[in-house]
C-alpha cells in the first residue's frame, strides 16, 4: 500500500514527506494506523547523527493507532484493536524470558539497525528502492507502519489516543523508573535532575508512590513551575545556587532516598549520585556516551547507581496502568503534550530542541 511518510535522506537534513510503499505484515507483524507519533530525544540525537544507521530511513518510535491488519501468526490483537507501539524485544533470550524485556540481550540491533532481523529486510520502499524502516520495531513516522506482535500494546478504547504514543518510550522511562526500578516508597525523598517529559513523568510517578519530598532540578524556570504543578514540593535552579548537593541536603535532612537523572550530562550525575544519602539509590536514564567521575568514598557507603532502561518495563503490564491512573486524573501527562501536524514536523522538532516544547506529538 501507499502511505505517507516522512523520510530522512542525510544526517542532519530536515524531513522530507513523501509517499512511500509499505509491505504486507508477514506472520508476526501488525500494520497499524498511526493516528499520532511522539517524538523522543533519540529521534533528535539518530536525526544529528548520534550513531550510525542505513538512508534513507523512516524514524520514530513512540507510535499509537489502530490496527488495520494482522500476520497469520499474530494472536495478541485483532484488527480494529488501540495500541501503542512501545520497543522491541526479542522474546527468547535470558533478559527476556525472565520478564526484562527492556534488557534484552539484542536490544540495540532491534532499535537501530533498522532491518528485520530475520532477513534484514525493510517493509518500506520507493519505486523499487529500499527505504530503511523497523526503527525499533516500528518506524511510526508515516501514516501506517509495521510493528511486531511482541511490541504492540492493546489499550483500552475510551482513552485518547492520539496522546497514548508517547508512553511507549519516554513516559514510561520516567514513571517506571520510580515504580519499577527504584521502587520508591511512600514517605521517601526523591531528586529528579532535569524536567523534560521523562523527568516530569518521574515526578508524577513520585507522587503516585506517595513520595514525600520531591524535588525538581533544571535551568528553565517555566518548567520548574509546571514540577511543582505536577507534584514537586521543591524545586532547584542550578543558576541561582552555587551548591545544588547543598540545597538538597537540607531539603531532604541530610541527603535523598533517591534520585534519577535524566541530563545524561555527567556533572549532573555526578550530583545525582552526591545528593544521596547513606544507602541512597540514584536512577540513571539519561544516556550518553561521556565518562563520568564518581568519588569512590561516597560509593562506598551504599550508595548505588543503576542503569534503567525504558523504565524496566513490561509494556503490555506497565502501559495499560499508566492509562488507567492517567484516565483517574493521578498521572495526567496530557500536560506536557504540543501536537503537530505531519507536514510540521521539521517544526516540531526545532521546538523540541529550543526547549518550546516538552513532548511534540506529531498527528
Amino acid at each position: 500500500m501507499e502511505i505517507q511518510a516522512a523520510i530522512l535522506r542525510e544526517t542532519a537534513e530536515p524531513y522530507r514527506i513523501e509517499a512511500v510503499e509499505l509491505e504486507a505484515p508477514r506472520a508476526n507483524e501488525v500494520l497499524v494506523r498511526i493516528v499520532g507519533t511522539g517524538i523522543c530525544h533519540t529521534d533528535v540525537k539518530m536525526q544529528n547523527g548520534y550513531r550510525e544507521m542505513p538512508l534513507p530511513v523512516v524514524l520514530r518510535h513512540e507510535g499509537a493507532g489502530v490496527v488495520e491488519a494482522i500476520g497469520v501468526a499474530v494472536s495478541k490483537v485483532q484488527v480494529g484493536d488501540h495500541v501503542v507501539l512501545s520497543f522491541n524485544s526479542c522474546g527468547l533470550c535470558a533478559n527476556c524470558q525472565s520478564g526484562q524485556p527492556a534488557y534484552c540481550h539484542e536490544v540495540a540491533p532491534l532499535s537501530f539497525s533498522c532491518k528485520r532481523p530475520a532477513d534484514g529486510s525493510s517493509p518500506l520502499s520507493q519505486k523499487g528502492q529500499v527505504v530503511h524502516g523497523y526503527f525499533f520495531g516500528q518506524s511510526s513516522f508515516a501514516s501506517c507502519a509495521i510493528a511486531t506482535e511482541r511490541n504492540v500494546v492493546k489499550v483500552r478504547q475510551d482513552a485518547p489516543l492520539e496522546i497514548l504514543g508517547p508512553l511507549g518510550c519516554g513516559l514510561q522511562t520516567g514513571a517506571g523508573a520510580v515504580l519499577n526500578a527504584l521502587e520508591a516508597e511512600a514517605g521517601s525523598s526523591i531528586v529528579i535532575f532535569g524536567t523534560g517529559s521523562v523527568g516530569l513523568s518521574a515526578i508524577m510517578a513520585a507522587g503516585i508512590a506517595g513520595c514525600i519530598t520531591i524535588v525538581g532540578v533544571d535551568l528553565n524556570e517555566a518548567r520548574l513551575t509546571l514540577a511543582q504543578e505536577l507534584g514537586a514540593t521543591h524545586t532547584i535552579n542550578p543558576a541561582n545556587t552555587e551548591d545544588v548537593v547543598g540545597r538538597i541536603s537540607t531539603i531532604c535532612g541530610g541527603g535523598a532516598h533517591y534520585s534519577v537523572d535524566t541530563t545524561g550530562h555527567p556533572n549532573v550525575l555526578r550530583q545525582a549520585v552526591e545528593c544521596l544519602r547513606i544507602l541512597g539509590v540514584c536512577g540513571h536514564v539519561g544516556g550518553g556516551g561521556a565518562d563520568v567521575s564518581i568519588p569512590m568514598g561516597h560509593l562506598l557507603f551504599g550508595r548505588t547507581i543503576w542503569g534503567i532502561i525504558q523504565g524496566s518495563s513490561i509494556p503490555d503490564i506497565f502501559i495499560p496502568r499508566l492509562i488507567d491512573l492517567h484516565l483517574s486524573g493521578r498521572f495526567p501527562f496530557d500536560r506536557l503534550i504540543s501536537f503537530y501536524d505531519l507536514a510540521d514536523i521539521n517544526q516540531a522538532v526545532a521546538d523540541m530542541h529550543a526547549g518550546k516544547a516538552i513532548k511534540p506529538i506529531v498527528r
